[in-house]
This record gives structure tokens, sequence and C-alpha cells, in this order.
């Protein structure tokens, strides 16, 4: 490993400082839920550890890199349903309720209806998979998902021959979800996806993380994870999936369609227009790294965009 002399550290390779500040953020967040677990209080709604999940396998797809920290992943996140800082999801999504919670499947499906999300996941065998996350803002984690294939979903739900798009939405209920009150997108939120993208096994439906049931900040109860796109495309706390034949316009799209595009692949060659895309800061680390092309998953997916130019179709 090369290690580079103080001289030569460029400051795009240092640490932001909002990133440092928060570590001692992170230091309370764990300090203050074991001191009052010490004093027999009761833990903050973002602490308490959740029941571990059952019936789950380890997944095909698991990387041989470290994970990011539990606290990391759970109190840094962007979730503007409830705020627009990093650690607003944490403080405000706590009261959220998940249960009971259904899942609208309409459009160009031959078994539409409303789902309850307990059937459907007694249905599919849980996977863990350990997936990379890029960030549309350059940073990145390593997540260990739980959740099944959202391919497998579909295929139950039996597809029209005419779909071409799955669009997804977001819940919509400004008195749990406080972002929403304001007019930062219009909400709800919306994304969408290729039918054959979303078909693609690497693409899950996830509800849980680490092990545990899936915590409200991070998309619960249940949240699209798509490992080779921008976090954004991953839209959380889904209550309708609705097959097309007409591509969705997303809300970023809709909001900023010169900065965010429909696939919002990775890719380092394209960059933001208010940033580069070509090197990345993984949580937790000092130095940046190269951006890989499809995050790191050109190998499984490359081939759904032979032809495609990725620089006009970002």
């Amino acid at each position: 490993m090369l290690i580079k002399p103080p001289v030569d550290i460029r400051s795009s390779e240092m640490t932001d400082e909002r990133l440092y500040l928060r570590r001692r953020e992170f230091i309370k967040t764990v300090a203050l839920p074991a001191a009052a677990a010490a004093a027999g209080l009761p833990l903050p709604t973002a602490a308490v550890a959740q029941d571990a999940l059952s019936n789950v396998k380890k997944g095909a797809y698991v990387l041989d890199e470290a994970w990011t920290p539990w606290g990391d992943v759970t109190t840094y996140n962007n979730f503007y349903e409830f705020g627009l800082d990093k650690d607003d999801p944490a403080r405000n999504a706590g009261k959220l309720r998940t249960r009971p919670w259904t899942v609208k499947v309409d459009g160009l499906v031959g078994k539409p209806g409303d789902y309850d999300l307990d059937d459907i996941v007694k249905t599919h065998q849980l996977e863990e998979r350990v997936y990379r996350l890029r960030c549309v803002e350059a940073w990145s984690m390593v997540v260990p998902w739980v959740g099944f294939p959202l391919g497998d979903f579909l295929n139950r739900v039996a597809p029209d021959s005419k779909a071409r798009f799955v669009e997804f939405t977001t819940l919509y209920d400004p008195k749990q979800m406080p972002g929403q009150r304001t007019g930062v997108l219009d909400w709800p939120y919306v994304e969408g996806l290729r039918l054959d993208e979303a078909m693609h096994p690497l693409t899950i439906l996830a509800v849980g993380l680490y092990g545990k049931v899936l915590p409200n900040q991070n998309g619960a109860p249940l949240r699209l994870v798509v490992p080779w796109k921008y976090g954004f495309k991953s839209i959380k706390s889904i209550v309708r999936i609705r097959l097309t034949d007409r591509q969705p316009v997303s809300s970023w799209q809709q909001s900023a369609p010169q900065e965010y595009g429909f696939y919002s692949n990775v890719n380092p060659e394209v960059d933001h227009p208010r940033w580069s895309q070509a090197r990345e800061r993984r949580i937790g680390e000092f130095f940046k790294r190269k951006t890989l092309m499809f995050n790191g998953y050109a190998e499984q997916v490359a081939s759904l965009y032979a032809g495609l130019d990725l620089k006009r179709n970002y």
C-alpha cells in the first residue's frame, strides 16, 4: 500500500470537515445509550437493538470487504422525508409506524392487489447480501442487507407482456414524515427501473440490515436496493409498485433533470454538474478511492446497457 507523505496529500483526498465533526456526534450516539442502559432508563428509539431476523441464508452476492459499522450505516443517511441533514433521519424517523404495512401492486400485472408486507416476507427466502452503496454525493458504504430478489416478487404478481418499467412510490404522510412538509421535492417520492433492471438477480427488496430489522431511518419497513446505481435510486418505505409500459419520471429527475437522469448508473466518467464522480470517500476511511464502473458490478450488469450511450443516458 502506498502511503503519501503529508506534503503530497491533496485537499480533495482529505476527510471532509463535516464528516470529521460528525465523529463526535457518533460518539454521543454510542455513549449516551450505554449510559442510559446502565441507569435503567429507556433507550432512544434509534439505538434500540431490534430482533434478529429468522430464516436468513447467506446470499450468493457477498463482498470480501470490510462492512461499514452499524453506527455509521444507521446515523449517516439521505432520507429527505425526515430532514435534509445526514443525522435528521436517525433523529426524526423513530415514530414512523411500520406495522401494519401494505404494498399496493397495480398497473400491467396479472395479480394486482394490496399485499400485506408480513405475508410477502413469509413467502420469500430471505438472504444476506453484502453490497456497496454509492451515493451521488461521492461517499460510499458496504452494507450487509437482508432481503429477497425483487424479481421473485414480480414473478408472483405476473407482469403483463406489455410491461417495460416498474415504478415505486414512498409513503406520503407529512404527520409522520416532517420533511414532506417542505417543498424540497414534489412528494411523494417516486423512482423507477426498467423491467429487466428490476428482474436482475442483484436487485433486492430489503427488510433488514446487519441481521436486524431495517431501522426506520434506513427505509423501513421495505426498501429497494440496486447496488450498481446511485443510492437515491434505492427508494425507501415503499407503499406502491406499479408496472407500466412508459418510463416513469422519478422525483429527482423531475426536480433537477440536468443533474439526475433516469438511469443513474454509477459511472466515474460522467460527473455530476457540481462535483466529480471519479473518486469517492468510503465512510470511515481517510483517503478517497477510485470509483468503480457500475459500482464494481460491471461484470454482472454491463450487458443490460449494450449499445446505450451512458453519457447521454446518465
